[in-house]
């Protein structure tokens, strides 16, 4: 089979690999279409992988090639595929939170993932993709899931202001939840220009914190209160700092962005989150527990015809271009959203 390989830090070739070894009940998937996440540049370009060479992705849709024996999936069968591979021994494991596992295992950065042909996957993680969504729109149904979590963590009572501070695909996600879940008005901060005008188009309020402080700018939105919700999906400190800025009194914020550099808070900064009574949680990955109502199965239920996600994508290369794909959105040579793959024919 073919695959893009990271065969060291900032060197991916695509070219011709062994087709994966199967492990016992589990399935071989053909990968249709396969997304590049944020953390794939970093593990591709800023020697983060855990090994080389690495076939890396993790956000990935694609039709069942093999099955085992009696397995709930029959051949053909179009599926999402979670990417965490959890021990199923620990104690979060044993309450369905996966993401919290002790000794997980995760497709395309711990093992070979979906930036080629086949991929193994175990029946647990698999996810039947609705009749009318495409795969290619399914292939975001983790980055999806990343957002509706998030979002999960934030106790919405209806008519609150909400700003999301990062326009790429999951903070625009993260939008469109707060939006159907109540939100009177979401604002979304970055600096991306092309990235806001999407929001915007979308119904979100945008700021460009390139021409504007987005702290003052929510002020005057909220009649000097602040949003009662704000959600990070950037990573930088600054942004991490403006999103505790921008909250108003009981204000809640959820850190979800990957953190990238320092978060320097000043002793006023502090005196804020105290005096504000401020609402802080973490968030990481999504919930596939429990059957039938989890972020995942949520996720797939809304892309039949809630969620917008096909302005998203603003690339959709052949797998065969990978390389230099990741080159130009590392260099930020151009306004990149939702770059995804197009690996073998739906």
């Amino acid at each position: 089979m073919k695959a893009l390989v990271l065969e060291n830090n900032a060197h991916l070739v695509f070219h011709e690999v062994p087709p994966p070894v199967v492990p016992e009940s589990w399935y071989l998937v053909r990968v249709v279409a396969a997304g590049i996440c944020g953390s794939d540049l970093h593990r591709g370009f800023e020697s983060g992988a855990y090994h080389y060479p690495l076939i890396m992705g993790h956000e990935f849709s694609g039709v069942v090639e093999s099955a085992p024996i009696g397995g709930r999936y029959l051949r053909g069968a179009r599926v999402a595929v979670f990417p965490l591979l959890p021990c199923r021994n620990c104690r979060p494991c044993s309450t369905g939170d996966f993401a919290q596992c002790a000794n997980y295992d995760y497709l395309g950065s711990r093992r070979d993932g979906a930036f080629a042909e086949l991929i193994p996957a175990p029946e647990a993680n698999l996810f039947a993709v609705p009749e009318n969504v495409p795969l290619t729109i399914a292939a975001m149904t983790e980055p999806c899931a990343v957002a509706l979590h998030a979002v999960r963590k934030l106790n919405l009572q209806g008519g609150e202001t909400a700003v999301v501070f990062g326009a790429g695909p999951i903070g625009n996600v993260v939008a469109q939840w707060l939006s159907l879940r109540g939100c009177s008005q979401v604002v979304v901060v970055d600096i991306d220009a092309p990235k806001l005008e999407l929001a915007r188009s979308m119904g979100f309020l945008a700021v460009n914190s390139k021409e504007e402080d987005p702290v003052k700018a929510i002020s005057s939105l909220t009649g000097g209160e602040g949003a009662e919700l704000a959600v990070e999906a950037v990573g930088l400190g600054i942004t991490f700092r403006q999103a505790l800025l921008a909250s108003a009194r009981f204000g809640q914020v959820v850190f979800l962005g990957n953190a990238s550099d320092d978060l320097v808070l000043s002793p006023v900064d502090m005196t804020g989150i105290l005096r504000k009574e401020l609402t802080i949680r973490g968030t990481w990955n999504s919930k596939v527990a429990p059957q039938g109502n989890n972020d995942w199965t949520t996720v797939l239920e809304c892309m039949k015809n809630t969620l917008n996600l096909a302005p998203l994508i603003s690339h959709n290369p052949p797998l065969s271009e990978g390389g230099e794909v990741f080159s130009r959105m590392y260099g930020k040579k151009e306004s990149f959203q939702k770059v995804l793959f197009r690996v073998t024919e739906e």
